[in-house]
């Protein structure tokens, strides 16, 4: 693994569930000859992470990585989400309150390794926010009415105001006369669910019942900003394919490898 700067420690755990409700055994899902997970696991290895452990609640998946060399932890199949699944892996691993963890999604096979170290850096350089997270511009109607596709407003510190699937900011005047294109001026972000935490505070957030807004929006990082922890958000500094949920996702990204 490479070093970006010696002062930047952490780690990326990976969570992997196989009992996904849209695409049932999705980590072990072949990818021009590896598993969805393995291929997501050699992308964060190229990272600065010192450590890239995944978290599954599946033997599975658990003998997979193991089968190519990665390192696992075995976690429980009760967690809502996961950010629970992170916290249990800081547990057992015994991590130090400030040890900040880059939770890389498993269904991210083409994640960039520099978005990793960024996240990882930008919470590091942060020391207000509990979290750090990244976004990209929206550059069509379609995404930004996609209620799919999460989007955010930031403050100008660069802490988030609000994360919604509903299409915010919404464009008042300039909609009321024609929404087939995004009106100049309007730079919506999509958010990237790549997030960096310090143990600490996740240990604070399985603590917290669900929000009211998290259940309303089915937004976990709603949690974090009902309970007054600042979330710093950035653009990412390279492009971020879009993961996999469904079949469809998984031709694409078989067609892309290939």
């Amino acid at each position: 693994m490479s070093r970006i700067a010696d002062d930047l420690s952490f780690d990326v755990i990976i969570p992997a569930r196989y009992g996904s409700s849209r695409l049932p055994g999705k980590p072990l899902a072949e990818i021009a000859g590896k598993s969805m997970v393995q291929r997501v696991y050699e992308r964060a290895s190229e990272s600065a992470a010192e450590r890239v452990i995944v978290a599954t609640d599946d033997d599975r998946v658990a003998e997979a990585v193991a089968a190519f060399g990665g390192q696992v932890c075995m976690t429980s199949s009760d967690h809502a989400s996961g950010t629970d699944r992170l916290q249990e892996v800081a547990v057992k691993l015994g991590l130090a309150e400030e040890r900040i963890l880059v939770n890389v999604q498993g269904d991210e096979p083409l994640i960039p390794p520099a978005v990793i170290n960024q996240v990882a850096r930008n919470l590091a350089d942060n020391t207000t926010a509990g979290v750090a997270t990244l976004a990209e511009p929206i550059e069509s109607v379609e995404d930004f009415v996609n209620p799919n596709i999460v989007k955010l407003v930031c403050e100008e510190s660069g802490l988030a105001r609000y994360f919604s699937r509903a299409p915010i900011p919404w464009p008042r005047d300039a909609f009321a006369a024609d929404r087939s294109v995004l009106p100049e001026g309007l730079t919506p972000r999509r958010h990237i669910g790549i997030y960096a935490y310090r143990a600490a505070l996740l240990n604070l957030f399985v603590g917290w019942p669900m929000a009211p807004l998290e259940r309303i929006e089915a937004l976990e990082q709603l949690r974090f900003l009902f309970n007054g922890q600042p979330i710093h958000v950035a653009d990412a500094c390279e492009a971020v394919p879009g993961g996999v949920d469904t079949e469809h996702d998984l031709a694409r990204m078989r067609s892309l490898f290939r």
